[in-house]
């Protein structure tokens, strides 16, 4: 199929369909847009679009519909999810169900800009992945997985629980591969709440970019992990085990937990 654009916007407001239009022409993006999920679906089907970025709530439809169209006929589009309904069920269903990332509406031009930066970027590894395995490449990035026991908020933090039933909250290797060099990590404090699908910790990269990580659990932070305060590239090194971000005691680990992806359900 033809590539008619970088991005495909499908959304019912026009005006936040003009402004993700100025805001990607910021980064030479260039954008196809769709008012209706039917026009979507439409254009989904005759154009092939590395990134999709989608609203949840539509008059016709919702989002969810684009992540399992892309699923079921196996296009290799990465969809970002956004809305402004932004409830926690909202964010980490859309990461469960596959999507890259999740933008809550109103956005800031640097949130967009850095979740499509992560999905060029995982575009970009997957290519080489492509032409290095020509025969074995079946369309999914290889990388390291979390360790058996882990569990992870799509693409981008995960959750290990310790046998004294406190949690230890990390970054995804995935994640840290489609960001540039980690410069500095903000964090939050000890005794902090953190909550499951919202904003736990920042990466401040090399490029100017920001990274928000979305938190896998909810609960209140007990340990701050200061090793990567000072050393950040601890995480790149070792994301699953001394690059740990925080110890908590989570507020509700058996519902929160059913939307975790594990070792035995891996999709990305």
């Amino acid at each position: 199929m033809k590539k008619n654009a970088d991005i495909l916007v499908i959304d019912d407001e026009q005006v936040i369909i003009d402004a993700v239009v100025k805001i990607c022409a910021l980064d030479n993006y260039s954008v196809d847009t769709a008012l209706t999920m039917k026009t979507g679906f439409e254009k989904i089907s005759k154009s092939n679009y590395p990134i999709i970025l989608s609203d949840i709530m539509m008059p016709d439809g919702d989002g969810f519909e684009i992540l399992d169209e892309i699923r079921n006929k196996n296009i290799a589009s990465l969809v970002i999810m956004m809305s402004g309904y932004s409830t926690v069920e909202n964010a980490v269903n859309s990461l469960y169900k596959g999507a890259l990332d999740f933008i809550p509406k109103p956005f800031t031009v640097d949130e967009l800009l850095s979740s499509l930066f992560r999905a060029k970027n995982y575009q970009a590894i997957r290519e080489k992945q492509k032409q290095a395995y020509p025969k074995k490449f079946n369309g999914e990035v290889l990388y390291v997985t979390c360790p058996s026991k882990y569990a992870r908020l799509g693409y981008s933090a995960w959750m290990f629980q310790e046998r004294e039933g406190s949690v230890l909250i990390g970054v995804c290797d995935l994640f840290v591969k489609t960001v540039d060099q980690i410069q500095e990590i903000e964090l939050f404090n000890h005794d902090d709440e953190i909550a499951q699908g919202i904003s736990c910790a920042t990466f401040k990269c090399s490029n100017d970019r920001s990274h928000k990580i979305l938190a896998p659990l909810s609960g209140r932070i007990v340990e701050v992990n200061d090793k990567i305060k000072n050393n950040p590239n601890l995480i790149e090194k070792d994301p699953y085990f001394e690059g740990w971000l925080y110890r908590i005691i989570p507020a509700n680990f058996d519902y929160e937990t059913k939307y975790l992806i594990t070792s035995s359900s891996e999709k990305l």
